[in-house]
């Protein structure tokens, strides 16, 4: 391995993806246990390497030199073999900066809360004193010198204005949780979340619906990749390319989720955007007739609705977790609230907005079975539709007419 990045676990990175369309050189990502991560760095079989969790601290005693802004934050995250020397440097702190200007969060004058206690913490700390925050306040689970507990942050210093996480709680796999709750904050002005998979945590999920500003991590990923890349290589990207590439990942990583009423159109425009797309395709009704050998109008028969939606929900927390797919939902996801949570973590929501009187009723449809229940049913959910999606998109000509939409709209 020449170049890549080094951490214990690495199945959730994107970043191979990332330095493939920055520079001309292979990038490996590897795992190593922490009992061999001192001969690894001893053998210097490396010409430039990032680093990540759980590691950003330790290395630093096998290098010869680090920089003076990693010195002084206390983390490196990327390494630069010269000539058998190696030296350290802090990307991490250049993609925070710039993800936090990106989405215009102001730090400066403002109280903050930086969540977690390992690398990536003491990067924020520096990042958010660098740009002038007025306190910053490091919250651990643990108490300890120089930190306050999680319930010490919510009791005490709930006049935060912003929080900045910087802990692996609510990263893949682990999506549905969130290292803490936003309710007792009431100055809060904005989130800053350095994970990037999924593409929005819970804790950003949660703030985005108080109407607070939030960001995941994926655009401080690249601007980092981009400091590490010139570190590597000696030469300088333009900050288009930044752009370029962030904009790109993005698209390839994000889900186009169809909502709306049955019969609406959902499988039949999804395996079209997924086979005009080069997207996977995922019909939830279908994956709970695959895993349970019922279809749902036959598990709602049989065992009632609450049931089916209990199904429903674990079908949607694992879909979720994909990238790159398209996902049909069934009609009643949008009426459970976690599900709507899993499918924004990595997915926009398109609501196919097909009018009553296009819509059919069926037999064997056990909640639209007439016309009068179908007209109940929309006229219970319609409202739930438009609320939960990021685009409504009129389905009421061709179905080619809804996918060019949608396409187009995700390409932008």
């Amino acid at each position: 391995m020449l170049y890549g990045l080094i951490g214990e676990k690495l199945t959730h990175s994107f970043s191979k993806e990332i330095h493939g369309r920055l520079a001309d050189y292979d990038y490996t990502l590897k795992e190593i246990e922490r009992e061999k991560l001192e001969e690894f760095f001893e053998k210097r079989e490396f010409c430039g390497i990032n680093v990540t969790v759980p590691y950003k601290t330790r290395v630093i005693g096998f290098l010869d030199e680090i920089d003076t802004a990693a010195e002084k934050i206390g983390a490196v995250n990327t390494v630069v073999n010269r000539g058998g020397k190696l030296s350290g440097f802090n990307t991490d702190a250049l993609g925070l900066t710039a993800l936090i200007k990106k989405n215009g969060i102001e730090i400066n004058g403002k109280k903050v809360l930086v969540l977690g206690s390992g690398g990536t913490s003491k990067t924020a700390l520096f990042v958010a004193e660098n740009l002038g925050a007025k306190e910053v306040l490091r919250v651990s689970r643990d108490k300890k010198d120089g930190f306050i507990t999680y319930g010490e942050a919510a009791d005490r210093e709930n006049n935060a204005e912003v929080i900045i996480n910087t802990t692996p709680c609510g990263m893949f796999p682990d999506s549905q949780s969130a290292p803490i709750g936003l309710l007792p904050f009431g100055a809060l002005e904005a989130v800053v979340d350095v994970i990037y998979n999924p593409l929005k945590t819970r804790l950003v999920l949660e703030a985005q619906r108080r109407g607070i500003k939030a960001t995941g991590g994926l655009y401080m990923l690249v601007a980092q990749a981009v400091g590490a890349a010139e570190l590597f290589t000696g030469g300088s990207i333009d900050k288009s390319r930044l752009e370029e590439i962030y904009g790109d990942i993005l698209r390839e990583k994000l889900n186009i989720v169809l909502i709306g009423m049955p019969t609406c159109g959902k499988t039949t425009v999804g395996k079209t955007l997924s086979e005009k797309l080069g997207m996977r395709f995922f019909d939830t009704d279908e994956q709970i007739t695959e895993k349970t050998g019922q279809t749902p109008a036959e598990i709602i028969k049989s065992r009632g609705e609450e049931y089916f939606r209990a199904l429903e929900s674990e079908v949607i927390a694992l879909i979720s977790q994909n990238n790159h797919s398209v996902i049909a939902t069934g009609g009643g996801a949008v009426t459970v609230d976690k599900n709507l949570l899993a499918l924004k973590s990595n997915g926009k929501l398109y609501f196919l907005d097909r009018p009553l009187e296009m819509l059919k009723s069926s037999p064997d449809r056990p909640l639209s079975s007439s016309g009068d229940a179908l007209k109940r049913l929309y006229e219970k959910r319609i409202a739930l539709y438009r609320s939960a999606a990021d685009v409504i998109v009129k389905n009421d000509a061709d179905i080619d007419s809804a996918v060019e939409i949608i396409r187009k709209d995700l390409l932008l």
